[in-house]
């Protein structure tokens, strides 16, 4: 290359390089803009149409409504419980008698009555909710499967007057054998021992009607539908493709349902299992139709005599005085406050169930 043509190289060079900041400039004005919208296109970010938000403020509308209402309820029970509490205290906790009229009152008895009765409910329904609704979901086929649903959701709309009369009626004298035989082989162990006023075993039919053995059948009956309705509707959700995977690598049909229908229907089984904790504490007729009240803690489940504090509530509603209702508002009360404690417990169980199956 000649030292002339090197020179006008230089040359060039210098002169571009003088005009870069001259171009940036002019290119400048083009960069701002096309942040400006294009005529023609349309904009991502939207106004919310007029549904959306009548939507929105409804739903708004109606969790605060909820949650207004549910703090009504404990705010209306706690003032109108607060005379009889002032009076009974800590011991209304602890007394097993009832009669607010002496000022010795107490919920221990009818408290135990209840959550007897439920746990009795919750060992009824439980498997069979559960293997209710494994049936209609896995197993039977697609007209069967809607002819069961239907079933299933006409249970549920049955009247609990109605569970009462047939358990009274008619269950109550067919369970009585089967509450002999169990106090007879099962004796040794405490709550299946059925005893008499001397402190042997009994075996007239007498000592076993109107227990709380009765009472927590027909209440499990009772719940069955619902808690049938709400893990079926958690097995219909397994992903088709899990299911497929598990039958595709050798796995059985009850293989597939142990290690991917349950593990993803967990959530709804807990939910239904407390959702029918709830409906068998606070279950009132059927109750009240079944057990013969008494106001001792009976530690036998299959002996005549047992309680619960919302049969409480309907027996002793009409004939109380202005400090009864105020020591029946007090034993609601104490009800409110365990099934609004049971309810937040399913909640948290089912959002920890939700999220390791979402990390998993």
């Amino acid at each position: 290359m000649s030292e002339d043509s090197r020179f006008q190289s230089i040359e060039d060079a210098l002169i571009a390089n003088s005009r870069t900041p001259v171009l940036e400039a002019e290119r400048k004005p083009e960069r701002e803009e096309s942040h400006e919208p294009i005529a023609g296109r349309r904009s991502l970010v939207s106004k919310p149409s007029r549904s959306d938000s009548v939507f929105r403020n409804v739903s708004y509308g109606a969790g605060m409504a909820t949650v207004g209402i549910m703090l009504a309820v404990g705010i209306f029970l706690t003032l109108r419980a607060t005379d009889a509490l002032s009076v009974a205290g800590f011991s209304f906790l602890t007394e097993q008698e009832w009669s607010p009229e002496t000022q010795k009152f107490g919920i221990a008895a009818v408290l135990f009555g209840t959550i007897t009765i439920a746990i009795i409910a919750l060992c009824v329904s439980v498997p069979l909710s559960l293997g209710a609704a494994l049936l209609i979901s896995e197993i039977v086929t697609p007209k069967v499967k809607t002819a069961l649903i239907t079933l299933v959701d006409l249970m549920a709309a049955v009247p609990s007057v109605i569970f009462g009369l047939w358990g009274v009626f008619y269950l109550q004298a067919n369970v009585i054998p089967v509450s002999q035989w169990i106090s007879t082989n099962f004796g040794w162990i405490p709550i299946f021992r059925v005893t008499n006023a001397a402190g042997e075993l009994a075996t007239e039919a007498s000592a076993f009607t109107s227990s709380a053995f009765i009472a927590g059948i027909v209440v499990g009956l009772m719940v069955v539908p619902t808690q049938t309705s709400v893990m079926r509707e958690a097995f219909s959700q397994t992903p088709m493709g899990e299911r497929e995977g598990a039958l595709a690598l050798g796995s059985t049909r009850w293989g597939m349902i142990q290690t991917v229908v349950l593990p993803f229907g967990k959530g709804g089984i807990i939910g239904g299992v407390m959702l029918g904790l709830g409906r068998a504490l606070g279950e009132t007729i059927a109750v009240y139709m079944i057990i013969s009240p008494i106001f001792v803690i009976n530690w036998e489940l299959l002996k005549t005599g047992t309680n619960s504090v919302s049969s409480l509530i309907a027996l002793r509603y009409g004939e109380s005085s202005q400090f009864g209702l105020s020591a029946l508002m007090a034993a609601g009360l104490v009800l409110f406050l365990i099934t609004l404690a049971i309810n937040f417990t399913a909640s948290s169980i089912v959002a920890r169930s939700r999220s390791g199956a979402e990390s998993g």
